[in-house]
């Protein structure tokens, strides 16, 4: 059942009529999901915010998908944006277990096949979304194609931090401390504290001031660092999933030559091993494609709705070979 929930329509600079609701999930985690559509559109692309995120986000970009004919459906995933938070301290990013997400994943599903939005529906994962995406793929999500934007098919930083890393979020579970901020992250949101000219998510400034401003204007969207269990459970999950072969599904990725955040090198080995998946790399591009320049967003959006008109006008089984 779903109730109507704020929508902070003056930030997101979306088509007319956005709207969102509040959703229980199936272990009893209440969610918030949004959605834009309009008259005509011939299929609906779920939207898969990365850490951080919340549906307002994807405002601007969901005008330009409307207007290329397709309606939009956005999440605050659980433990951010204004979906329940997890543990006392609201400001840290947490999950219990990533594979929690894939209960938000069913509940958006349930959402958009209530709210008569069309199908066929598409994937575009982002960021964290993108690692989210993944696994939802594996596990059969009803989309026709996926698009990617960046994704966390791993964490980018140096050689002598990673074994760190997982020791120090492996350990905090046993002895209690799993709640605590992972090492060398803030609890102040990035946008609120970040200069433009050394920021890593966008080289566009106009994209930088709209992101910002809406985490200032309501700061309850806003979320700071991860915890030592998040860190832990992104860790095992990009692990496994990077493990399995790529789904059967016809995917098109991105990510920029100035990636800060996400982990280039994993994102070029597992597109060289997905056939039906082409790589785009975005010279210059940071971690936030879908908010650079507005040439390579534009460039970036023509390409994912192209490949989506593909598979909207074309039928096709996920559950078939026929690109394995």
């Amino acid at each position: 059942m779903m109730t109507a929930a704020p929508f902070y329509s003056d930030v997101a600079e979306g088509p007319d009529g956005g709207q969102a609701a509040w959703v229980v999930t199936s272990d009893g985690c209440r969610i918030r999901i949004g959605h834009w559509t309009g008259a005509d559109v011939k299929g609906t692309i779920l939207i898969f915010p990365g850490r951080t995120e919340y549906i307002e986000k994807y405002g601007r970009d969901a005008a330009v998908f409307l207007d290329k004919g397709y309606a939009t459906v956005a999440i605050d995933w659980r433990g951010q944006g204004i979906a329940d938070r997890l543990i006392p301290n609201a400001a840290l990013g947490h999950v219990e277990s990533f594979r929690d997400y894939q209960h938000d994943v069913a509940a958006t599903v349930r959402y958009a096949e209530e709210a008569g939005l069309p199908r066929p529906y598409f994937l575009l994962g982002h960021s964290m979304g993108g690692c989210i995406g993944l696994r939802s793929l594996h596990e059969g999500l009803d989309v026709k194609a996926a698009a990617f934007s960046a994704p966390m098919w791993g964490i980018q930083m140096a050689a002598a931090l990673r074994p760190v890393a997982w020791s120090i979020s492996s350990l905090s579970r046993g002895i209690g401390l799993s709640h605590l901020l992972a090492p060398g992250q803030q609890i102040e949101t990035y946008l609120a504290r970040a200069e433009f000219e050394l920021n890593t998510l966008t080289s566009d400034r106009d994209s930088f001031d709209y992101m910002r401003r809406q985490v200032m204007e309501h700061p309850d969207l806003s979320l700071g660092g991860p915890s030592l269990q998040w860190l832990n459970e992104a860790l095992v999950e990009m692990k496994n999933l990077h493990r399995l072969p790529p789904p059967h599904y016809p995917t098109v990725t991105f990510v920029g030559t100035d990636e800060q955040i996400v982990c280039p090198t994993r994102i070029h080995r597992y597109m060289e091993r997905w056939q039906g998946g082409d790589l785009t790399v975005i010279q210059g591009g940071r971690h936030e494609i879908l908010m650079e320049k507005p040439e390579t967003r534009m460039m970036v959006i023509d390409r994912i709705c192209a490949h989506f008109d593909h598979y909207a006008e074309n039928s096709f089984d996920c559950s078939q070979s026929e690109i394995a």
